[in-house]
């Protein structure tokens, strides 16, 4: 006999919520937030919970971006496991996490390998400076 999964209202909830936010990064504050804003109570350790479980399942990523910073989340559509790799841009100023899949960066990878040793994973691994918005604000500020 196969076991179903129990499925919940809020699980419901949070899956229609990951598909709007599909490609994007998200906290759990975020999830709680988004559904506070619609007079929905989902309590945070409930948010907490099901997202690890779902990272478990492989069903969304998790990162790191640094020792200070939440968690965050995303959702890469229904074959998560299979989502391709990608690095990530983070702006010092607004703190906006971007996607970047780049062959160059991949090239990079390769030559740490050969030369030096070292594999690094490049879904943890991040680049700090400004993004463009931010800059072009910083730009029309010291005009």
């Amino acid at each position: 006999m196969q076991k179903t999964a129990y499925k919940t209202k809020q699980q419901e909830l949070l899956f229609s919520y990951l598909r709007e936010m599909q490609g994007k990064h998200f906290t759990a504050e975020d999830v709680r937030a988004h559904f506070e804003a619609k007079n929905i109570s989902i309590g945070i350790a409930t948010i907490y919970r099901q997202l690890d479980k779902l990272v478990t399942e492989g069903k969304i990523q998790k990162y790191f971006i640094d020792d200070h910073s939440a968690a965050c989340f995303e959702y890469a559509g229904e074959d998560c496991k299979s989502a391709e790799q990608h690095f990530h841009l983070k702006c010092e100023l607004c703190g906006r996490l971007i996607h970047l899949e780049c062959e160059e960066l991949e090239e990079l990878g390769g030559h740490l390998k050969t030369e030096h040793g070292f594999v690094f994973n490049p879904l943890r691994t991040v680049f700090y400076g400004v993004c463009t918005d931010c800059a072009c604000k910083k730009d029309k500020e010291d005009e």
